[in-house]
């Protein structure tokens, strides 16, 4: 019975690390040919997404990433709807990021820790930032928030310690709490 109970163990094991390994549906080099990655969220809709094997593998965003406002995979165009949980995430070596105006949220964690992004300019088709969207981006020193934006997570910009300029529409009608708490 034991050894049934270890074989079933290993079994569930190797299955997460399979099923964790990657967290994207399809990666698509970009016109500057970075490798974004993309998980579907409609038939017709993407989220930019991570590949979860960064730690081991080290397949990090890095540098500038621009990101389109429609991506072609299998034949099919997709339009980049948003920015996924952890798509970002630990990305040290980040420095800049385009996001386009078909983009209207960026999910809890999207750029946490990443410590090379100076600035970012949330464009008006975003109207929403998740929780710790940019948690502990310490190099952030200047966040533009684009018009349409409601909500703003907690702990959104949590840890940006040299954030020194913040410019926050007036249609905000919701700031999660410590979202600027240095």
């Amino acid at each position: 019975m034991k050894q049934y109970k270890l074989t079933f163990l290993l079994i569930v094991i190797i299955g997460m690390v399979g099923v964790e390994a990657f967290a994207h549906d399809f990666e698509v080099a970009n016109a500057d040919g970075v490798t974004v990655y993309y998980v579907k969220t409609s038939d017709t809709e993407v989220a930019v997404s991570y590949y979860k094997g960064n730690y081991l593998n080290g397949k990090y965003y890095t540098g500038s990433v621009i990101i389109p406002e429609s991506v072609s995979y299998d034949g099919n165009t997709y339009s980049v709807t948003s920015i996924g949980e952890y798509a970002f995430d630990e990305c040290n070596n980040l420095t800049s990021v385009s996001i386009p105006n078909s983009v209207t949220s960026i999910g809890d964690y999207a750029f946490k820790g990443c410590s090379g992004l100076t600035s970012v300019t949330i464009p008006d088709g975003v109207t929403s930032i998740g929780s710790s969207a940019f948690y502990n981006c310490s190099g952030l020193t200047s966040v533009t928030i684009g018009n349409s934006v409601t909500s703003i997570g907690s702990d959104a910009f949590k840890g940006c310690s040299g954030l020194t300029s913040v410019t926050i529409p007036d249609g905000v009608t919701s700031i999660g709490s410590s979202a600027f708490y240095k």
